[in-house]
């Protein structure tokens, strides 16, 4: 605490003590996990701005993390003094201080920033003492400028050896294009063939420039992204990965590089569903084919147990419940979030939820609950025109089910009294992708034919 006396020489007052008020002590805000493989996350948005009342479960924040866009909620009751971290800011580790908070009734605009974080904020390159004056040929720079080349550049200068220090850009941005570096290459080749005494002159610019390595391999130095002009030849467009679609691109290479896939097709009839779905219709009741799907799917897994399992790292675990998750498509990517307890709901159910947890996907609004922990997979395809396809399976997951388009064909029908007739059928093509390790080619195979079972006869597997 801090005392100020003020005694002008004409005041005739007694001397007057001015306290400088301490500063109120934070509530600190960091970055919280908020899925189990979550590392870092970006600041979508602030909900509250400096000043603000927050009461405990307020939302503070949308922050982006690798699966969703989550909100963040305080933990205490206060107001929100110090926003750390703006939104926008991408790649915040977790644990970092993103705000800082003061209790309720104190003064919000005199909370002390920490020490650590003051520092961080307001580091700066360091100014250091002007130095001794040298002659300017002695000098040399800190560190070499980085370059940035062109595909074709790079290509040239690797092929003949050249230092790319030695080319002169005049490409934007100090790029060094394919031009700059077949000039290079003529000089390199004027200068071998010029006469001797030319070659004992002092190569001034080779002495003035950095001692750089000579370039050997692919190098370091990245290819420029020029904006707006992608006819140019040489350049590229950058586009910024968001978590989501690097954890996928993690998950992605995961699973084919670790899960032995082994795949199996069926097709299945789907004439006994879409009758029964315009039954359905006719009472106000309203489900999908994937609704069918899923349900029978779940019966299946409940049927066959030892299909509803998953590999950890000490071995295969069967599982004590039935999970499915659904793919979804939004424009941050592919998520799966998850009807729990599938193989128990009923089909008006199960359609509610997975529209409800579809359009929440699509707003980016999904808690961790709703998308983790699921047993078993299914992406439908059909709805794009795609007759069938593979798909990745998803760890720790055994199964994934790919599911097609419906097609109509002619088929015989040998039941008919009259002899074999021919009628129409609606069929959709269903793949397994089932990890080697846990689920084998003879029990795909069975379980493949226990989910059209149930499928074709959707009566006995519509009710929970």
């Amino acid at each position: 605490m801090f005392f100020f006396l003020c005694d002008p020489p004409e005041c005739h007052t007694p001397p007057v003590h001015f306290v400088c008020p301490a500063g109120v002590a934070p509530l600190e805000v960091q970055m919280p996990a908020l899925s189990p493989t979550m590392e870092e996350g970006n600041i979508v948005k602030w909900l509250k701005k400096e000043g603000d009342e927050v009461a405990a479960g307020d939302t503070l924040c949308e922050i982006e993390t690798d699966k969703a866009v989550v909100v963040m909620e305080s933990n205490d009751d206060g107001i929100l003094a110090k926003i750390l971290v703006q939104e926008g800011s991408r790649g915040v580790r977790l644990g970092t201080l993103i705000a800082l908070m003061v209790s309720e009734g104190e003064d919000w605009t005199r909370v002390e920033i920490p020490a650590l974080e003051a520092v961080t904020l307001t580091t700066a390159p360091p100014t250091a003492a002007p130095p001794d004056p040298a002659p300017p040929l002695t000098t040399t720079p800190s560190a070499p400028k980085q370059l940035r080349l062109s595909p074709a550049a790079r290509h040239i200068l690797d092929t003949h050896g050249l230092d790319a220090h030695l080319a002169k850009a005049t490409g934007p941005r100090g790029l060094i294009t394919k031009e700059d570096a077949l000039k290079l290459l003529n000089q390199s080749g004027e200068r071998l063939s010029a006469p001797p005494a030319a070659a004992v002159a002092p190569p001034a610019p080779v002495s003035v420039s950095p001692p750089i390595a000579p370039s050997t391999g692919r190098p370091t130095f990245p290819a420029l992204s020029v904006p707006g002009k992608p006819g140019m030849p040489g350049t590229f467009t950058e586009i910024p990965a968001s978590n989501v679609r690097r954890v996928i691109a993690q998950r992605l290479t995961q699973s084919k590089s670790t899960i032995p896939h082994a795949y199996a097709s069926v097709d299945c009839d789907l004439g006994p569903v879409m009758k029964l779905r315009k039954q359905l219709a006719t009472e106000d009741i309203k489900v999908s084919v994937n609704d069918f799907i899923i349900k029978a799917a779940a019966v299946s897994l409940r049927e066959m147990p030892e299909v509803n399992v998953m590999w950890s790292g000490d071995g295969p675990q069967a599982l004590d419940y039935i999970h499915i998750s659904i793919a979804v498509a939004t424009p941050r990517g592919l998520i799966t979030p998850i009807i729990k307890d599938a193989a128990n709901k009923g089909l008006q159910e199960i359609a509610a939820t997975a529209k409800a947890l579809a359009q929440k996907a699509r707003d980016g609004k999904l808690l961790p609950e709703e998308y983790q922990g699921g047993s078993f997979s299914i992406s439908n395809l059909g709805m794009f025109g795609i007759s069938e396809f593979s798909a990745v399976i998803n760890p720790p997951q055994a199964c994934i089910l790919a599911v097609g388009g419906t097609r109509a064909e002619l088929r015989l029908a040998p039941q008919n009294p009259d002899g074999p007739v021919l009628h129409t059928q609606q069929l959709m093509t269903v793949t397994l992708s089932s990890d080697g390790r846990l689920v084998d080619d003879e029990l795909a195979s069975r379980f493949l034919e226990k989910f059209r079972t149930n499928l074709e006869q959707p009566q006995r597997v519509s009710v929970p």
